[in-house]
């Protein structure tokens, strides 16, 4: 067996305005694409070579890493008796938005432009009311009643549809698993070497290169599950903040709206934050008081993250 190639690949992450954000490469008359590039002989390790082509690609220098996922079962090819494997290894990182520079045109999307149906920030998405049928007719047409039956709870745990569970929010790469395998992405036609058919019978949302958009999905809802008990959210906070830009910027990651006062409560609960004795005048309204992370609290409990109080409106 040959030894394998390994592309690294970065789902660069910010957080502007109270929107989520992703660093894309725009390429000619193709789908946007992650920051990618080949594991180097310069790369002393796998951290160090996504860093460095982020870098080189964008500009962008990487603070927070965590490796995502190892794809290690696509662009298997045959070469004689020996099986040659084409590694792919994806991490999240999160920054600060930058205007990106560098090697590639690179330029910050919102997250949702990929995955709409993700965003409930609003109520329910309207690219469900696209979904859903479609989905529903993938359930019928299953070759068998079992298999009519396994379709219909993989929707509801997924989607939430019928009597199933609520929505849950970081179940994002089933639902997106779960499109692919209906046939409803483009990047499904794509890697059987299909044309996809027109975009009004496909789910809403920008394809992307090769499996790209699957390694957005992974991103998502490792995020979402992780800013309930970790404090990364801070990673893409400023030094300073109100508590209105921390709601903000968790509805936005998670795409589902808050409860303003109990929010608040828990931040103040767990000792998240503290004031900086200093208040924001630019807030449309009465000046609110500036807060900013409390680094102690990383030693002082195990899991000191955002809870996430639904609002009931």
């Amino acid at each position: 067996m040959g030894m394998p190639s390994v592309t690294l690949s970065a789902v660069v992450i910010a957080a502007s305005a109270r929107e989520p954000r992703v660093l894309a490469v725009r390429r000619p008359d193709c789908p946007d694409a992650l920051p990618s590039g080949p594991l180097e002989r310069e790369h002393r390790t796998l951290e160090m070579g996504v860093r460095a082509w982020v870098g080189r690609l964008t500009n962008q220098t990487l603070g927070y890493v965590e490796q995502l996922y190892t794809f290690s079962d696509r662009d298997r090819t045959e070469a004689g008796r020996n099986a040659v494997y084409a590694l792919a290894i994806a991490y999240l990182a999160l920054v600060r938005e930058v205007k990106p520079a560098g090697a590639a045109d690179a330029v910050w999307r919102d997250w949702y432009a990929f995955l709409p149906h993700e965003d409930w920030r609003a109520g329910r998405p309207a690219a469900l009311d696209r979904i859903e049928p479609r989905l529903l007719a993938w359930q019928a047409e299953a070759p068998s009643p079992a298999m009519r039956q396994a379709r219909q709870e993989r929707l509801g745990l997924t989607f939430g549809f019928g009597t199933a569970p609520a929505w849950n929010e970081e179940r994002v790469l089933d639902r997106y698993e779960l499109l692919y395998e209906a046939g409803l992405v483009a990047e499904a036609w794509q890697d059987r070497g299909e044309a996809p058919p027109p975009a009004e019978d496909l789910a809403p949302g920008a394809a992307m290169a090769l499996d790209h958009r699957r390694m957005l999905a992974i991103a998502i809802g490792r995020l979402r599950g992780k800013i309930k008990y970790r404090p990364v959210i801070f990673e893409l906070m400023p030094p300073s903040f109100t508590l209105s830009d921390l709601q903000g910027t968790v509805e936005a990651l998670s795409g589902v709206r808050l409860h303003k006062q109990n929010f608040r409560r828990l931040v103040e609960a767990q000792g998240l934050v503290e004031e900086t004795g200093e208040t924001a005048s630019n807030t449309g309204g009465r000046p609110a008081r500036l807060v900013r992370f409390r680094r102690e609290v990383v030693l002082e409990r195990l899991t000191p993250g955002v809870r996430l109080p639904l609002s009931r409106v």
